[in-house]
């Protein structure tokens, strides 16, 4: 599937926060629904709802939830690994990791419609996302942040621009440790797009950043 989205394109990741004990009714449930509406609101192209520790029914309730509050509108919900469950609540696709099954066998099950999204942390990994069918892939972490510490020491802009310009129109979403303020150097250097968690979790903060990155 081509993105077709506007360009820089901004992709909302969730905290992750949810405990598997979670509800719909439970706080976190529903703080996630306020965020993807104040971003839908705020036109984010694409949101992740990364919340590994719900249960199976939840997670489909919450994705579900979060579809019908896109309906009608540019931003596309994708769910991290559970492909499944995305197809099955209606979501536009799955965000793949490194350890999740590889793009080309989700292309095969789901088809040529399915989004799929890929994290990668190296110009290999991320060749090896384009060559295995998927659409784009969030590449990271570029500048220093202890929500990817695991993944080791930052990427930095050179290792942003060498990716760029070999993979150029696969389209890589920098993403870790991004501000407002250093969004539009990812995007000097050839990233289509910025990825985020903490920068776009403040829902009232998420149109004045929309239009700080990506001005309408």
């Amino acid at each position: 599937m081509k993105l077709n989205l506007s360009v820089p394109i901004l992709y909302l990741i969730t905290r992750g926060e949810t405990a598997e004990t979670a509800t719909a009714e439970s706080p976190a449930f529903l703080k996630i629904l306020h965020q993807v509406s104040a971003a839908v609101a705020a036109g984010i192209d694409l949101i992740q709802i990364r919340e590994k520790k719900l249960s199976a029914r939840v997670l489909f309730e919450l994705t579900e939830r979060a579809v019908e509050l896109a309906a009608g509108r540019s931003t596309r919900i994708l769910v991290n690994d559970r492909a499944d469950i995305a197809a099955g609540a209606g979501a536009s696709g799955v965000h793949l990791t490194t350890g999740s099954i590889d793009a080309g066998t989700i292309r095969k099950t789901f088809g040529k419609d399915f989004l799929i999204g890929a994290s990668t942390h190296s110009l290999a990994e991320a060749r090896s996302a384009r060559d295995g069918d998927a659409d784009f892939a969030v590449f990271g972490p570029i500048f220093e942040t202890s929500s990817k510490s695991e993944y080791g020491p930052p990427l930095g802009l050179d290792a942003l621009t060498e990716a760029a310009q070999e993979l150029a129109s696969f389209p890589l979403l920098a993403l870790g440790g991004i501000s407002v303020e250093n969004a539009h150097e990812c995007l000097r250097v050839g990233a289509s797009g910025i990825a985020g968690i903490s920068l776009f979790a403040d829902p009232a903060k998420l149109k004045s950043v929309a239009d700080s990155i990506q001005p309408r």
